[in-house]
């Protein structure tokens, strides 16, 4: 029974509904799959009756399956729309009646990452980013930006949001006002607490009410202004067209982990709520964590 469900669901995607060849391909290896997922975990053949039948369970456990096939977000999305368009062709040319479908959430793609810059390119970044104007005040305050992505592993929008007042006065934590409005102290390198200074020295209008950072027009610095200015510089130095200020803060956590930080610490600094955003967050080439596990683990290369 399920055979000749899936050749006339095949058949109707790709005469009626004039699908392209390959979709009527890669939908039916999908249905296949699925159908043969039904009948190992209910125990029965996987007829029309028992495809009404099925819950939200059902769905949610072939879901769970593929993951564990390595099946990744998109995939599995992939998977479920063949699923949708297979139950919508059972409605119309069978009767089936099931909502079981329409309490399953599309699995959202993940969004990828930008990939972390070596420690040489990041410092050069951090370092050197005045060389792209010949002002003083802005040579500073560009400096005193990538300095806190970099050194302090902050969102660009974080930084950028910082006044005068939100500067350390006794201590070396920086107060950081990240997503939903969660704050979390970062400790300032003596180098970024150098450029800040170099920085405020420059300011041109240095109260503590006024935003740390102001572009040439007075108002708060502009997040396209700070990142057109890196484009500007990674090219004219021939660095990495993945040289944003995002990856800047995935460099400091990668790099971090490469040194064989905690990654609770990690998590801390960055602002994340969930450890996996960190672990994910945190790209490192395996051979480079092994080595870093050899050197700090107490049991590492013991018998």
């Amino acid at each position: 029974m399920s055979e000749a469900l899936a050749a006339g669901f095949l058949e109707w995607l790709g005469a009626e509904r004039r699908a392209a060849p390959k979709t009527v391909e890669t939908y039916g290896r999908d249905i296949i799959a699925f159908l043969g997922f039904i009948n190992t975990h209910t125990g029965e053949p996987a007829s029309l009756a028992a495809l009404q039948a099925l819950k939200p369970a059902d769905i949610r456990a072939w879901l769970a399956a593929n993951a564990q096939n390595g099946a990744g977000n998109a995939t599995r999305a992939r998977k479920l729309s063949a699923l949708k368009t297979f139950y919508r062709y059972l409605t119309k040319r069978h009767g089936l009646a099931s909502t079981a479908l329409d309490l399953i959430s599309r699995p959202r793609p993940q969004r990828p990452l930008p990939k972390a810059l070596s420690p040489e390119h990041a410092k050069a970044i951090a370092q050197d980013i005045g060389e792209a104007t010949d002002d003083a005040a802005t040579q500073a305050r560009d400096t005193a930006l990538m300095m806190l992505l970099y050194g302090a592993g902050l969102r660009i929008n974080e930084a950028l949001s910082l006044n005068i007042s939100d500067l350390p006065a006794a201590d070396n934590a920086l107060r950081v006002t990240g997503k939903g409005n969660k704050q979390r102290l970062v400790p300032l390198l003596p180098a970024i607490r150098e450029a800040l200074a170099t920085h405020l020295k420059l300011h041109p209008n240095p109260s503590p009410d006024e935003p740390l950072f102001l572009g040439l027009r007075g108002g708060r610095l502009n997040a396209g202004i700070a990142q057109k200015t890196l484009r500007n510089f990674r090219r004219s130095n021939n660095l990495p067209e993945h040289a944003t200020p995002h990856a800047l803060r995935h460099s400091f956590a990668t790099h971090l982990l490469t040194g064989g930080a905690d990654l609770r610490a990690i998590q801390d600094l960055l602002g994340h709520a969930c450890l996996s955003t960190t672990q994910r967050y945190t790209d490192i080439d395996p051979t480079q964590l092994l080595a870093t596990w050899q050197q700090a683990h107490p049991r590492a290369g013991r018998k």
